[in-house]
């Protein structure tokens, strides 16, 4: 979604015994038979409903394939091609594919240039994988002009049984960036839906405003964050904005702000969790502000602003800058003991509820290389590298302030060669944007990014990070001593292991077994606490798994 996450123990499911095939402490995954067909590679696993599971496969640029595999032997059953229909004369695109409670929808947009109008459909799906006659209509979103025309972005409730859309577009003459947000259920019928235009200054100086994330909870109550920040350059101190707009279903989808003001710190980004303590709580990374208003533009720390949803009081803002370990680990002790701060290259991947009513927020380096393209036209190639190293791990205290902090060292790259290559953001221009998190793209999924990064696995208050790294590194958690991991086909599983005060324990596979399957850890399904429904690879060889964590 737009939006972007060894050896093992046996494993009986429905009665039929699949060996385990590597283990790492606790961790242990069990694969289902090698999937032989050469209809492409498996870029989602979409999930598990109705004895099947269900998965997303692309072929080439833009031929997607819905592929089966029964839940028991995970081999696959059904293989058929998603052909999208016209819609008044013009071919649908391809924007995601959803299960909500046993029923799959393929979901598909198309833009209008007369009416401007900006369209998504969703299309039923039969329990054999053949998309159905019916269209149903889920937006009809009226744009500015074809360039400010926005993007759709997809969401599920935590019990997956709602599926939350938002569609985002700029109007630039009217200084206003329109959202419009929908909540459905497993029939595709709207429960809600709001719209609305959120105005913006850009006179002022050092102007930015962002549609930072939306969110549902498990009340199906719908918010959205939103946070503009300027320069007061008469007063000489940086003001940021942040408000949260909350739509409750009991108090019927009435709209209620909360307002939170901040002076001399800048916010650089925002993400947002609906937490099972019916509270919402914002958090990213900041910089601290000079002397004359203007931002550092680097990361000094990681904020969390709770917001008590009982009465829509903001309870805690609290402001973490990183410690010196930790700077430590990602600066070097020179550059640390000067003072310097972290370079503004580290999104978050991730971010995990505590049993407590803490969060843990993960991020991880990420760069996008982007080369020279070679050829003329459409016969042009342009490579892109993917790079994912090292990863920050904060643990916040249930008021926002910091209880640790630690650094996963990993150092990954991929490369991959496409047509042609855009940064793509919906309703972006200039100074406002918005910045929902987003995966890596689905059409550069299953040709080498999808093996980079890891999966955060949380249970009985204890994190683990999953992820590849090279055979060299093993027992290794010095960032300055670990080898890159050039080659990911020869890559083997590590785990890493926190316990209450944010140190790590190394796990590696006892022995490195030749051709072993190469989990891919941007394609997976998170079941529940102990279980992962993943995908593994060995060159050609490509089998479905299930992750088991042991109590």
């Amino acid at each position: 979604m737009k939006k972007i996450f060894l050896g093992f123990i046996f494993f009986v499911c429905s009665g039929i015994s699949l060996n385990a095939q590597n283990k790492i402490d606790k961790i242990n995954m069990t694969y289902g038979e090698e999937i032989t067909d050469d209809s492409g590679k498996i870029v989602r696993i979409i999930g598990e409903a109705n004895n099947k599971i269900y998965t997303l496969v692309l072929k080439g640029k833009s031929d997607y394939f819905l592929k089966i595999f029964d839940s028991a032997a995970m081999k696959q059953i059904s293989l058929n091609p998603i052909v999208l229909p016209e819609l008044n004369d013009k071919d649908l695109d391809f924007e995601d594919i959803a299960l909500m409670n046993d029923k799959l929808y393929v979901i598909g947009s198309v833009f209008h240039r007369k009416e401007k109008k900006f369209t998504l459909v969703a299309i039923p799906v039969s329990e054999k994988g053949i998309l159905g006659k019916d269209m149903i209509t889920l937006f009809e979103s009226i744009v500015a002009k074809s360039a400010d025309r926005g993007g759709f972005y997809f969401k599920k409730s935590p019990d997956d049984q709602m599926l939350l859309v938002m569609h985002t577009a700029l109007f630039e003459k009217e200084d206003a960036m329109k959202y419009e947000i929908k909540l459905f259920d497993e029939t595709m019928r709207a429960t809600f839906s709001t719209e609305d235009k959120v105005s913006y200054d850009d006179n002022k100086k050092d102007y930015q405003f962002t549609i930072s994330d939306f969110d549902v909870n498990n009340k199906d109550d719908v918010f959205l964050v939103v946070n503009e920040g300027y320069r007061d350059k008469k007063k000489k101190e940086k003001v940021e904005k942040v408000e949260l707009h909350i739509f409750k279903q009991a108090n019927s989808y009435k709209k209620e702000v909360v307002k939170i003001d901040i002076i001399d710190k800048e916010i650089i980004n925002c993400r947002m969790m609906a937490t099972a303590k019916n509270d919402v709580k914002l958090t990213g990374f900041f910089s601290s502000v000079r002397d004359n208003g203007k931002a550092n533009k680097e990361l000094k720390g990681v904020y969390n602003i709770t917001v008590n949803l009982k009465n829509n009081t903001t309870e805690n803002v609290k402001f973490n800058e990183f410690d010196m370990p930790t700077k430590i680990k990602l600066l070097g002790e020179r550059r640390a003991n000067k003072g310097k701060d972290v370079k503004p290259l580290y999104n978050i991947q991730s971010i995990v509820e505590k049993n407590d009513g803490g969060l843990i927020v993960i991020s991880e380096y990420r760069m996008i290389y982007v080369g020279q393209k070679q050829g003329i036209g459409p016969f042009g190639l342009q490579p892109i590298t993917y790079t994912a190293n090292e990863m920050i791990v904060n643990c916040l205290k249930p008021d926002g302030s910091l209880e640790w902090s630690n650094v996963v060292a990993k150092e990954q790259s991929a490369s991959v060669t496409v047509a042609s290559f855009n940064f793509f953001s919906g309703g972006s221009n200039g100074s406002f944007s918005v910045d929902v998190a987003a995966s890596i793209p689905l059409t550069v999924m299953g040709r080498g990014p999808e093996y980079l990064s890891a999966i955060p696995i949380y249970k009985n208050g204890q994190l683990n990070i999953l992820f590849n790294d090279n055979v060299k590194n093993k027992g290794i958690t010095d960032i300055e001593k670990i080898k890159s991991m050039g080659n990911y086909n020869n890559a083997v599983p590590t785990l890493f292991i926190f316990d209450d005060k944010g140190n790590i324990t190394r796990k590696d596979p006892e022995e490195v077994i030749k051709n072993e399957l190469v989990i891919r850890p941007g394609i997976f399904y998170r079941k529940t606490d102990n279980e992962y429904l993943i995908y593994a690879s060995r060159k050609s060889k490509d089998k479905i798994g299930r992750m088991i964590l042991e109590d």
